[in-house]
């Protein structure tokens, strides 16, 4: 048997221990299944989404201080946090292999003791799409009986997303952006600018000279890939446990899933690689 060494500290309870540290006892707590008796696999589906709101909790909190950096056009700070917002969403990708494992007959002697819940009213999901730009007033209302979460959507959704904020830090550093998108109402989803699309390709025509600019630009085309692979996993595994079922939530299920992957972030981004060689 392998003897501590003599500093390990093992009296913990008159001390900050890891799992106070952590506050173990409230989360490894936080899993109530409602089936009775309790399914084997309901464990699996509570614990899925409860670390997929962990995940997002974190991103909420990256992206935030993404659209800090570009505010202070701290350029390389920006980029080392869209890499850290990568990483983020390759584990929320990776997680749904874990969620495949749940066969469509395990799934169906659960699933109705959750009722309507459904993962379309998480109110960390709709502050992501908010903070990276999709912008729909309407989704937030969903969440009126919450002061917290309606409150925090409302502001996020009239402040510039990442995006705005990053192309207003390309205004702040020369670039030709039109006015019309640095000094609008944030609230709304715009169409796609030419003037901006000018602006990107003088980026991507010269990447040498703009080399922070050409990363951030990069880093942020990845990130809205990696949230398309993330919404395609989701609905895969939808398809994959309920078939073509509604969704708990009221939802059509799999079709609801495949017209959301219609929404693209940052859509100067994807055009300017139409432009590109012309």
């Amino acid at each position: 048997m392998r003897k501590l060494e003599p500093g390990i500290h093992t009296d913990l309870a008159r001390r900050k221990s890891y799992g106070g540290y952590l506050q173990l006892d409230k989360i490894l707590s936080a899993q109530a299944p409602l089936s009775s008796p309790a399914h084997h696999d309901e464990m699996l589906f509570i614990i899925q989404h409860q670390v997929a709101e962990l995940w997002f909790k974190l991103m909420i909190h990256e992206l935030e201080a993404l659209a800090q950096a570009f505010r202070e056009d701290r350029l390389h700070r920006a980029q080392k946090t869209l890499l850290r917002v990568k990483r983020i969403q390759h584990q929320m990708i990776d997680q749904w292999s874990v969620l495949n494992t749940l066969t469509p007959s395990e799934y169906a002697e659960f699933r109705h003791v959750f009722g309507d819940a459904s993962g379309f009213q998480s109110p960390q999901y709709r502050l992501v799409e908010f903070l990276l730009g999709n912008r729909n007033a309407a989704l937030a209302e969903l969440h009126k009986h919450s002061d917290y979460w309606y409150t925090r959507l409302k502001q996020t959704l009239s402040a510039p997303s990442v995006y705005d904020e990053f192309l207003i830090s390309m205004c702040r550093q020369g670039f030709d952006i039109p006015e019309v998108c640095t000094e609008r109402d944030f609230s709304h989803t715009r169409d796609v600018n030419t003037g901006v699309v000018r602006a990107l390709k003088a980026i991507y025509n010269d990447p040498e000279t703009h080399w922070p600019q050409y990363e951030i630009c990069e880093s942020m085309m990845d990130v809205a890939n990696n949230f398309q692979l993330w919404r395609f996993s989701h609905m895969k595994s939808v398809e994959r446990v309920i078939g073509h079922k509604r969704g708990t939530g009221g939802s059509s299920g799999v079709s609801f899933l495949k017209r959301a992957m219609d929404e693209e972030f940052f859509p100067e981004l994807i055009q300017v690689r139409t432009e590109i060689g012309r």
